[in-house]
């Protein structure tokens, strides 16, 4: 009998999980090393969690916090993406010339998600976010006005990055990129422990500042396509000697306030020798991007100065904790 050859089965779909995963960004985990260090922070503070909480009311604060963050953060890429969709800027960052992999990155452009079920996805994300932060100051050990207040602000504020009041477009992207990784830490810790300590506001400052400093680099990178959408980045809006003296600005309060600190007190007197190797690479990052040109490497070392000056922050709280002292 003569054999009949069917057609080929068509391609499999993609995974939709998988798309809403890119369109969130789930790889992009620098934010959320704030919880590891808000928690260093709770055990280097020497009081524990306010009123004598068990372990568990502080454990299911940062685990609901975190929760709240990873939604948040994958409803502010979200929109972002969305409006890079529907003004251009994505199309032509990521065209058909751009390799399948970094595509793929953008699920809108690479037609794998419609418009409609990323802005379901967004709001989704947005209320998970609010559930998460809202179960976690229920049942925080203390609850601070200005900590639930900063909490209630990052839930209202934190996914309109390119969305509604559109704060990265108008004049704000820097103060947001910092502010975010400030208030990922501080309330945190006011929830935990129902104060604000001098070394916990310089800990949380210096963490703001990571993400911001390798931002700056970004947009120096992206200034063409940032100006043709009216996006008012500090590199758009200055010219590339003061985008340069802006960066430098933004590196060396880092190194005031890793070296203030301990001059004023708040910090112990070696916190400066710990911080010293982040110093350093912050000049090189610098001297790479605005002095050798080698923009997109420095936007990188930057990426890589974020996590190694989270891992001595906490190294430091831990030492702390283990050889004595309190903040």
């Amino acid at each position: 009998m003569e054999h009949v050859a069917l057609p080929a089965a068509p391609e499999a779909a993609p995974v939709p999980w998988r798309a809403y995963a890119r369109l969130a960004k789930l790889d992009i985990w620098d934010y959320y090393l704030s919880v590891p260090l808000a928690a260093a922070l709770v055990l280097a503070s020497g009081a524990g969690a306010a009123g004598g909480a068990g372990s568990g009311a502080v454990l299911a604060v940062l685990v609901l916090f975190l929760g709240g963050e990873v939604a948040m953060s994958a409803a502010m890429c979200t929109f972002d993406d969305v409006t890079g969709y529907r003004d251009g800027s994505d199309a032509v960052n990521y065209g058909p010339d751009a390799p399948a992999r970094r595509l793929a990155r953008k699920p809108l452009v690479a037609g794998t998600l419609t418009e409609r079920q990323a802005i379901r996805f967004g709001w989704a994300a947005v209320a998970a976010c609010a559930l998460c932060w809202a179960a976690a100051v229920a049942v925080a050990p203390a609850r601070p006005g200005w900590a639930v207040a900063g909490t209630a602000a990052l839930a209202v504020f934190g996914f309109q990055y390119t969305w509604w009041l559109r704060i990265s477009y108008n004049g704000f992207q820097e103060l947001f990129l910092a502010a975010l990784g400030w208030f990922f830490v501080l309330p945190l810790y006011g929830l935990l422990t129902g104060r604000a300590d001098g070394f916990a506001v310089v800990q949380a400052l210096v963490f703001g500042l990571g993400p911001l400093l390798f931002g700056v680099y970004s947009n120096t990178n992206d200034i063409a396509g940032d100006r043709a959408v009216g996006r008012r980045t500090a590199a758009v809006l200055l010219s590339p000697r003061g985008n340069a003296a802006f960066v430098a600005g933004c590196s060396a309060l880092e190194a005031v306030l890793l070296v203030g600190s301990a001059v004023a007190g708040f910090a112990p007197w070696w916190f400066p020798l710990v911080m010293a190797p982040v110093m350093a690479l912050r000049a090189r990052q610098w001297v790479l991007g605005f002095v050798r040109g080698e923009i997109l490497l420095a936007r990188r070392l930057g990426i890589r100065l974020h996590r190694v000056c989270c891992a001595l922050l906490v190294g430091t709280d831990l030492a702390l904790v283990v050889f004595g002292g309190t903040l």
